[in-house]
């Protein structure tokens, strides 16, 4: 499980809490943390627990989760029923990488939590990037917006991404196998589709425990 993102949900509402985190366990790649009601347990988990990604919201009853959110070194989506155009400046001027109303469904939160880990994949291999490597990552956090890089497919990514029939999630080894290259040529074209949103990858876990990569084209993707 060591390569799940670690979530922390900071909610006063102990169900709303509580469905959130089952909707975050629900995405391959992500794991939910006890969630926490308040800005001194929020700040108390974060310290000794370091999540990944916290999930905030804006209403708590020892302070605005807005001025807690100026206080977190950490990655943090705004989950918040607060909808005036205040709060939401606020959050996105104090670096909240999303702001997501409630209420909102299990896809929606899903969705956003797969744009963020496409966004960690573009800016987690290397520690120089170009311009367009930031836009890339920029463009990731917004749920949805699978736009081509623009640049041109080479004929492997374009067989690799042929390979993978709709609906369909497949191993590296076995797009290799289907596209007739190595299997670190099949992970390397994977990963680069992955970073451009047109394929997306799940986490399967074995009877070792050890996850495994799947890898399948979006749905939003797929031909009619």
């Amino acid at each position: 499980m060591s390569e799940d993102f670690r979530v922390l949900i900071v909610d006063d509402d102990f169900h709303v809490a509580k469905l959130h985190a089952a909707y975050v366990d629900s995405v391959a790649g992500f794991l939910a943390l006890a969630p926490v009601g308040s800005t001194a347990q929020a700040l108390q988990s974060v310290h000794s627990l370091r999540p990944d990604l916290v999930l905030l919201d804006v209403y708590l009853p020892d302070g605005s989760g807005l001025d807690l959110l100026g206080q977190l070194d950490v990655d943090a989506m705004m989950l918040t029923a607060a909808s005036d155009a205040v709060s939401i400046r606020t959050a996105l001027r104090r670096g909240a990488l999303a702001y997501l109303l409630k209420p909102f469904t299990a896809e929606s939160l899903s969705q956003q939590l797969r744009s963020y880990a496409r966004y960690r994949r573009i800016l987690g291999r290397q520690h120089a990037v170009d311009q367009d490597t930031i836009e890339r990552a920029k463009r990731a956090l917004v749920a949805g917006d699978v736009a081509p890089s623009g640049k041109p497919r080479s004929a492997t990514e374009a067989s690799v991404l042929e390979s993978l029939a709709p609906g369909e999630q497949y191993s590296a080894t076995e797009v290799a196998e289907r596209v007739g290259v190595s299997r670190a040529t099949a992970q390397r074209y994977l990963s680069s589709l992955a970073d451009d949103g047109a394929v997306e990858i799940q986490l399967r876990y074995g009877s070792t425990g050890r996850p495994e990569h799947r890898y399948g084209v979006p749905a939003r993707l797929s031909p009619n």
